[in-house]
């Protein structure tokens, strides 16, 4: 079962830390993003964050931020009134901007994941963000309060995640698919980088899983194709006999505007839609090929250095 890091790091460190999670309902263009995150300033206390998106199918997000944060008995965070652990998730996020309360349950379709290749490098300094999946494929029931509107979920396909760190890489693109053309046990997760190393970038390196026909395939290496905007993010991806081509992409008015800090300083712009459409082409050696598509059931996100996407920002700092 994955654990919190942030109780274990030195007072002297920076960190920051997120447990999430996504779901979406099963035929229109609805979902919910939620975000536990934990920050933590070299030689000061940490805080933590209840982040919130609701899509029906615009978005409507609120954030809170407090210092009253701890690891509750048998789950992974707890921030204010809101917790999360292996099979709920409880709380709220209430501002001007939205009011968010939710209490929700999941249970795991697919087992962890951990993207990155080797297990070493969890407790490596190099890479300095680690990222993994508790549960890369879920069901989620129960009921998302916005703004005196309720929402009911039976069974909505969803994902939860976990990752930790001392600064989030140079640029990024986390993707996530789910239920693709009503198979509910296929899904992908992939968390692509650029890892600045003192002056220099690296290119685009993946790490991810995509599971389909009751098998999974790892993904992973330089990715050779890799095509991103705020809007859409065309890419390959590849494993052990297994190639896989897509495009994830949603339009300007679905995607959520956040600043991200890193603990020692510097921030990112994210944009983020977790009601993407998806499309894949899969190659597998000896197979024909694959076609898999979903309208609403994906995730995307860019983290990026510039600030002139167009995207808007939410009133929220982060640090």
């Amino acid at each position: 079962m994955p654990e919190a890091v942030f109780p274990h790091v030195a007072a002297k460190r920076g960190h920051y830390e997120s447990f999430y999670l996504r779901a979406c309902h099963p035929s229109e263009p609805l979902g919910v993003w939620i975000r536990h995150t934990v920050h933590k300033r070299p030689g000061q206390p940490p805080t933590g964050s209840v982040w919130f998106t609701l899509w029906d199918p615009q978005p409507h997000a609120s954030k809170v931020t407090v210092d009253d944060l701890s690891v509750p008995a048998g789950g992974w965070i707890r921030i204010a009134d809101s917790t999360f652990g292996p099979s709920r998730a409880t709380g709220s996020a209430r501002t001007e901007q939205c009011d968010a309360s939710w209490d929700l349950t999941y249970d795991a379709v697919a087992p962890p994941f951990r993207h990155l290749p080797l297990e070493r490098m969890y407790s490596a300094p190099i890479p300095r963000t680690k990222t993994e999946s508790p549960v890369p494929a879920a069901s989620f029931s129960g009921s998302v309060t916005v703004d005196g509107r309720s929402f009911e979920l039976d069974s909505w396909p969803g994902m939860v995640g976990h990752n930790w760190g001392a600064e989030h890489a140079e640029r990024w693109v986390w993707m996530h698919g789910i239920a693709f053309d009503g198979a509910r046990g296929d899904w992908i997760d992939a968390a692509i980088g650029k890892v600045r190393v003192g002056p220099l970038t690296t290119p685009w390196i993946g790490n991810g899983c995509l599971h389909v026909d009751g098998r999974s395939h790892r993904l992973g290496g330089r990715v050779r194709t890799m095509q991103e905007s705020p809007e859409r993010c065309r890419f390959e991806l590849r494993g052990k006999g297994v190639t896989v081509t897509g495009e994830v992409s949603a339009p300007h008015d679905r995607l959520v505007g956040w600043v991200y800090a890193d603990p020692a300083g510097g921030e990112h712009n994210t944009a983020n839609c977790s009601i993407a459409s998806m499309q894949l082409r899969v190659e597998r050696d000896g197979e024909p090929p694959l076609e898999l598509h979903t309208a609403s059931h994906g995730v995307y996100e860019l983290g990026m250095r510039e600030r002139d996407h167009g995207v808007p920002l939410q009133p929220f700092p982060d640090g």
